[in-house]
């Protein structure tokens, strides 16, 4: 994923500007620490302890709970670092707004030139007229057993997503932006 600049107004969602942010590389890991996958992304906004990212899908992709991905979808990704949860909010190529993709994770570590984190495999999905779906809560229990997921984690991911849940119920930040 590539991206551009721009800013965070928490009533009418990201603005791009003509300044060019840093670009990091974003890793999500399993539990054991390989890498899943990476991409890159701009920084938009530090507000500790909120990172806002933007991305841009480079190339189509074929994914199993989003069906196709097509190249130029925008990519808004929010990432708290005492948080057990992130949020990507995802817009087609015209603008408008696909859906919200959430991920239940451990907090995310960031470097300065990278941000880490690791998936703990309990996603959400949200479509933009707010009906939400939780997906690979059976993958979170396969994971629990195969990385031997101490049972404090595996409590706090559980509680983290009811947390989320009731942000989104709630409408609260980032569920709470008008978009087109």
């Amino acid at each position: 994923m590539l991206g551009a600049g721009g800013s965070v107004n928490e009533e009418k969602g990201p603005t791009l500007n003509h300044t060019i942010e840093p670009e990091i590389t974003v890793i999500s890991r399993a539990f054991d620490g390989t890498v899943r996958r990476s991409w890159l992304a701009r920084i938009i906004e530090k507000r500790d302890p909120l990172l806002v990212l933007v991305g841009e899908f480079d190339q189509d992709i074929s994914h199993n709970d989003l069906g196709l991905i097509r190249r130029g979808t925008r990519s808004y990704e929010y990432y708290w670092l005492d948080r057990w949860f992130n949020v990507f909010r995802f817009h087609e190529p015209e603008g408008q707004l696909r859906n919200y993709y959430c991920n239940i994770n451990l907090p995310p570590t960031f470097t300065g030139e990278a941000l880490d984190y690791v998936d703990l495999d309990i996603d959400v999905l949200i479509m933009p007229n707010f009906v939400v779906s939780i997906l690979d809560e059976a993958e979170f229990e396969d994971s629990c057993w195969d990385f031997q997921i101490p049972l404090d984690i595996q409590e706090k991911a559980r509680q983290s997503l009811d947390e989320l849940l009731a942000a989104v119920d709630r409408r609260e930040f980032p569920f709470d932006q008008e978009i087109s």
